[in-house]
């Protein structure tokens, strides 16, 4: 019982970091010009994306090891 609880809640932090990133992608990819500290748009964004990846790989990791 307190495993699966445990489970769940790394899950859905995941999910969470997850849905968090791509907002901020989404944030960024329609107010270009009100994000003055972030000069190069695209970096930006891949770091939001290895964020998204690696949110996304332990899901997986969650699912192979411990069922979905």
């Amino acid at each position: 019982m307190l495993k699966q609880v445990i489970i769940n809640a790394a899950r859905k932090h995941a999910e969470a970091e997850i849905e968090l990133h791509k907002a901020n992608i989404e944030v960024y990819m329609q107010s270009v010009v009100g994000i003055g500290e972030h000069s190069d748009i695209i970096e930006t964004i891949q770091k939001e994306l290895d964020k998204m990846a690696t949110a996304n790989d332990r899901l997986e990791m969650l699912n192979k090891h411990f069922g979905a």
